[in-house]
């Protein structure tokens, strides 16, 4: 039986990049899973690849029909931009594990979805002058930085990700990456003992 390997962690922890890692590695059987959002597509994101670009209307298609596991709102200072995850028949847990990326709310709603046997948490955590400092970095490259949006995100992190949440949503086991190669390496390891298919 498949599980979902889920990332979670605060922004600018390298989330994406060891999400692409292991992908990289080509774990048998291990698909990744992809989220919508209705958030304006990025300079060089692919629709499908990083998230299923959508808009209003495709999100309350899919609220109507049901298929939404989990849903958030972010009201930014470019306006609202809903990320959720919908049960639209990509998954077939009876042959194949998951990795996804979320958030610790979004992890909860999984949880009461599919089950805590199906769904693993991965918490990948850094520490915060250098999370700022990468996230800065980020911005940067930009076309047209946001500034005020990444400080927004940086601190409703420190309230969405506190110890008492972690520990309430069952958040022990944490990899800190100071590496992203290494701790891609861990998390690699991991999720192959905890589906079986230790090399």
């Amino acid at each position: 039986m498949g599980k979902i390997f889920y990332i979670i962690g605060k922004s600018a922890t390298g989330k994406d990049t060891i999400y692409n890692k292991i992908l990289e590695q080509q774990i048998p059987n291990l698909e990744k899973l992809v989220i919508y959002t209705t958030r304006p597509q990025r300079e060089g994101e692919t629709n499908g690849k990083e998230y299923f670009f959508t808009d209003l209307k495709g999100l309350n298609e899919m609220r109507e029909k049901g298929v939404i596991i989990e849903e958030r709102t972010y009201h930014t200072v470019l306006g609202d931009w809903t990320y959720f995850t919908a049960d639209d028949g990509q998954l077939e847990l009876d042959t194949t594990d998951y990795l996804g990326i979320g958030t610790l709310e979004s992890y909860e709603k999984m949880i009461s979805w599919f089950g805590t046997d199906k769904v693993v948490p991965i918490y990948i955590e850094l520490e915060d002058g250098i999370r700022l400092s990468r996230a800065l970095g980020r911005e940067q490259q930009q076309k047209t930085p946001h500034y005020a949006e990444m400080c927004r995100r940086f601190l409703a992190d420190a309230e969405d990700f506190s110890e008492e949440k972690l520990l309430k949503a069952g958040i022990v086991k944490r990899f800190e990456n100071m590496d992203a190669d290494q701790t891609a390496g861990e998390i690699v390891n991991y999720i192959r003992e905890a589906s079986g298919r230790v090399e």
